[in-house]
């Protein structure tokens, strides 16, 4: 591992190469200069380069508890890097590195990527606990947010429970990442693509019966992980209402791969169901990447941060995301109309040049590093 780093970048569930974490966030400092350093969980032991970012892997058991077992290790990774700062990106990894910090005398920036009071207790307690387990993770917030020296959130909201200094960094598109997009054609069987994780709660069972109940034969590309462990039963249910055949599951792959792939489908679709926090503040990437890649998308209409970047740009449906009936007639709406897929398409790409573009989030936390490590990067 290398000695001495500016920044390392500390990770309790995200992977190596995660979009935000890595390929923005981390990317953009080593670009500016600094040398950056990520240390996440993976599958086995490894280091390599990527995107001029170190890479240094540990593995963990799974789950919660294998996580909060992994803090200690974590805390030794960090020290042993010699960061001038230290960058955590979940709220365990936010105590590691105050720990570590303690020990070196580094800077310490948290980053919040989702609404963690309502997921936490939505995840991991049972529903008569919920409040309780949400008033303790605002108490956690408070009390790291104060002791760090700032604090970056991945979009607007979040910051209500901060204390102390806090930047935006919104989890805005990559543009140069995106391949031009392809000319909407008038296709027999258009493709809809969803991509990242799929969960339940991310609407596969309303997706499924939307697909059932359209009147054009439209194919789904999955690329991502279930991470609720529903996979099965997905495959179950879509086989159970004929609409195996037209699914196309991929695992992960390299960012660059998966939006050549955005941009060969017709239609995007994020569909996060009603019930929760983090999904009515959601800000996700999936958004951004259709949007870039050209792509007309379908949303929930009570996801109030998506459905108001959908409504500025115009490039977009809204439904109601739990009503398979809506969301099947939006679909067709746009798999019978390729002038429309075109002109919502090309609005979206367009406001992603002009308002959603990573590249200005990016200079904001460059700037904050800057102030933080004075001399970092010269």
């Amino acid at each position: 591992m290398k000695p001495v780093c500016d920044v390392c970048f500390l990770s309790a569930a995200h992977p190596p190469e995660d979009v935000r974490v890595v390929l923005k966030e981390a990317a953009s400092l080593a670009q500016a200069g600094l040398s950056v350093l990520h240390i996440a969980p993976f599958t086995e032991e490894r280091q390599w380069q990527a995107h001029g970012i170190s890479i240094s892997t540990y593995t963990r058991a799974p789950g919660l508890w294998g996580r909060l077992r992994a803090m200690r290790m974590l805390v030794r990774r960090a020290v042993q890097s010699g960061a001038r700062a230290f960058h955590a990106n979940e709220p365990d990894a936010w105590v590691v590195a105050l720990l570590a910090a303690r020990c070196t005398g580094a800077r310490v920036v948290l980053d919040v990527h989702e609404h963690y009071p309502s997921t936490f207790a939505a995840l991991h307690a049972p529903r008569w606990l919920r409040g309780v387990a949400a008033r303790c993770v605002r108490v956690l917030i408070r009390v790291c947010t104060a002791l760090a020296d700032a604090t970056v959130v991945a979009k607007d909201g979040l910051d209500q429970d901060c204390c102390g200094r806090v930047i935006a960094a919104r989890n805005y598109a990559l543009l140069q990442s995106a391949p031009q997009p392809c000319q909407p054609e008038a296709v027999a069987v258009p493709e809809i693509i969803h991509t990242g994780v799929m969960t339940r709660a991310r609407g596969w069972p309303v997706l499924l019966q939307a697909m059932a109940r359209m009147q054009h034969p439209a194919r789904l590309r999955l690329i991502g992980r279930f991470t609720d462990g529903s996979k099965d039963a997905f495959l179950v249910e879509a086989e159970k209402l004929g609409v195996l055949p037209r699914i196309q599951l991929d695992e992960w792959m390299p960012f660059a791969d998966m939006m050549l792939e955005v941009t060969r489908a017709d239609i995007g679709v994020v569909l996060f169901q009603p019930g929760l926090a983090n999904h009515r503040h959601a800000l996700p990437h999936k958004l951004f990447d259709a949007m870039a890649a050209g792509l007309p998308v379908v949303v929930p209409s009570d996801a109030e941060e998506v459905a108001a970047i959908v409504t500025d740009a115009a490039c977009g449906l809204l439904v109601d995301a739990a009503d398979a009936g809506a969301v099947a007639v939006a679909l067709d709406k746009l798999a019978g109309d390729v002038a429309l897929r075109s002109a919502l398409g090309m609005a979206g790409r367009n406001a992603v040049k002009e308002r959603y573009c990573w590249d200005v989030e990016g200079a904001r936390l460059v700037a904050l590093y800057r102030d933080l490590l004075p001399g970092a990067g010269a």
